[in-house]
């Protein structure tokens, strides 16, 4: 279907005539001159049939490109059938442990110690990717609670970003758990109310900030939003020898029971992460979680058509101004042999006579 999006440009279609019936003319200026080129106007009067029709040829194509620039400047564009597109998915925050304690290299693949912040990457960095139909947003914690991503459905860039963390972006001297939940949740409040899950992830425990996670986990359940929470750590850490890898003291500071307890207060639940099979397993059984299904959306495919009168109209215009250049060429030309027969007979000795 054609539709205009500026319609309203349209009133300027009877702009020329308004100027040219309503506007008043210049005066004429007519000097009375001696005429002595009358066999010029003999052809002209002669070629006055030929001179009216190309007159009106230019007055129409005047006309054509002033409709066609009208009609561009109403931004026509075709507006396809409605397309009804079926949304199911979840609002979620995911809430990231940066503190100095995620630097600990206890996880292992392959034989290779790796931090628990790299297996967090890898690990969240997959589970976007696989997020189609929610909306996602990224929130990090450490001393102190930020949200790095608003709710969006861009999962393109939402991922980068989560490759782009790195331990030292905040203050990483301590471990606000109960202030990032407090954040999370007041940033899930402002979505409709559907489906919204919290998932955070932590190695340590809550020694910082003003909310505990029983208090913030209180106002979660108020909100009716849903809390999942990941403890990642190893029970115990390698120690290198000659030998190779060995296990080592116990290193894991998390508070298991305080997290199951503000887990499940919300409805949700506690995982524990002590290897990266641990984690790929756990955010496998947070990707299965049932989404619901959400209200359908329509949307009509729009195809903007306003370049093609807009470049009919430049080529007219084109063409108009090179079919006038030759009639003033001749012209020129014209003007130009008469002066020099002027300068030649003023140049003739017996001119001054």
């Amino acid at each position: 279907m054609l539709e205009f999006s500026w319609p309203w440009a349209l009133l300027a279609l009877p702009l020329p005539l308004l100027i040219y019936f309503l506007i008043p003319r210049a005066p004429r200026q007519d000097a009375a001159l001696r005429v002595p080129f009358y066999r010029r106007l003999v052809q002209l009067h002669t070629d006055s049939s030929r001179s009216f029709n190309k007159n009106i040829l230019i007055l129409l194509c005047c006309t054509l490109i002033w409709l066609l620039v009208v009609a561009a400047g109403s931004r026509p564009q075709w507006v396809g059938e409605p397309i009804e597109i079926p949304t199911t998915g979840r609002d979620m925050m995911l809430t990231l442990d940066l503190s100095g304690s995620m630097e600990a290299r206890d996880m292992f693949l392959n034989n290779t110690q790796l931090s628990r912040f790299q297996v967090m990457k890898a690990v969240i960095s997959d589970f976007v990717e696989k997020r189609q139909g929610d909306r996602l947003g990224i929130g990090l914690f450490a001393a102190h609670a930020y949200v790095m991503t608003p709710m969006t459905r861009d999962l393109e860039t939402v991922g980068r970003l989560v490759e782009e963390l790195e331990i030292g972006m905040i203050d990483e001297s301590a471990t606000a758990i109960g202030d990032a939940i407090g954040l999370s949740v007041k940033h899930l409040r402002e979505q409709p109310d559907n489906n919204r899950i919290l998932i955070l992830l932590t190695d340590g425990i809550n020694n910082a900030g003003e909310l505990t996670p029983s208090q913030a986990a209180q106002l979660a359940r108020t909100e009716g939003i849903k809390m999942h929470i990941v403890g990642v750590a190893s029970d115990q850490f390698a120690q290198r020898s000659l030998f190779g890898n060995r296990a080592g003291a116990l290193v894991s500071e998390i508070d298991d029971d305080a997290m199951a307890a503000a887990a499940n207060m919300t409805g949700g639940e506690y995982f524990r992460a002590r290897t990266l099979e641990d984690m790929i397993r756990i955010y496998d059984d947070l990707d299965a979680m049932e989404p619901i299904e959400q209200d359908e959306q329509t949307y009509r495919p729009i195809t903007q058509l306003f370049h093609w009168p807009l470049g009919i109209a430049l080529l007219l215009s084109f063409l108009l101004a090179m079919s006038a250049m030759p009639a003033a060429a001749r012209t020129a030309g014209t003007n130009s042999s008469k002066k020099d027969d002027k300068a030649s007979a003023a140049a003739e000795p017996g001119a001054a006579s």
